[in-house]
């Protein structure tokens, strides 16, 4: 079985980014790449490090209209992502669009809040400040609405499992024991993650900061 971890490749730079991909192939399940990497580098720069052959997360994160988010994941259709992200906070619709538009083979999660936001940021943009509240109704939404899973905190993920038992959830903001925190504010560690109901981890800094980015990526791989 391939390892559940994807490395989050965030970097405009498109041959740090092969060369890390490279560095760590062997013990990662697949490559995560963002907005960073997308804007600098375009199709292009996915098809070359589809190259790899790792399976490529393509986490752009849409949210906008239905037609236009359908419109932009069939713009994406020739690079057969492996993983595509949405906002669940779209709606209805538009995760339904999004889900029709995507390659079959390709899974559409849906963020629900992205780890860098806690209780006290719920409130400053009008929701209840209970995340654990915000994930569970996005949860039931994205279920409803026909996508695959969803992303969301270590902390959350226990209960959407409990809710949507075959669901594919994505936890990312996944530090180890004795890793810095950075700018997330609700982290776990890989193996809390993966006892709690996570598919997939997605690890960037702990390892593609790292002195040795490989022996960073082999001990993550040990605890899991």
């Amino acid at each position: 079985m391939s390892s559940p971890v994807y490395v989050a490749l965030d970097t405009p730079d498109l041959e740090r980014a092969k060369a890390l991909a490279q560095r760590v192939h062997n013990h990662v399940g697949g490559i995560k790449l963002g907005l960073e990497f997308f804007m600098a580098n375009g199709r292009h720069g996915v098809r070359e490090m589809a190259e790899i052959g790792l399976p490529i997360f393509l986490d752009l994160k849409f949210h906008d209209i239905p037609n236009t988010v359908a419109k932009a994941i069939q713009a994406l259709r020739p690079l057969e992502p492996s993983i595509l992200t949405v906002h669940a906070s779209g709606g209805r619709a538009m995760l339904e669009d999004a889900k029709a538009a995507a390659p079959a083979g390709t899974k559409v999660v849906a963020v629900t809040m992205l780890t860098s936001l806690d209780a006290s940021d719920l409130s400053s943009i009008g929701l209840t400040p209970d995340p654990h509240e915000q994930v569970v109704r996005l949860a039931e939404l994205a279920k409803s609405a026909g996508v695959d899973g969803i992303v969301c905190s270590g902390e959350e993920v226990a209960a959407a499992k409990a809710a949507w038992h075959d669901g594919f959830f994505v936890v990312p903001g996944v530090r180890p024991a004795n890793g810095t925190i950075g700018d997330q504010k609700r982290v776990v560690t890989p193996r809390a993650a993966l006892d709690s109901g996570a598919s997939i981890l997605v690890i960037g800094r702990p390892i593609t900061q790292a002195a040795d980015p490989d022996q960073a990526a082999r001990e993550i791989e040990a605890t899991i």
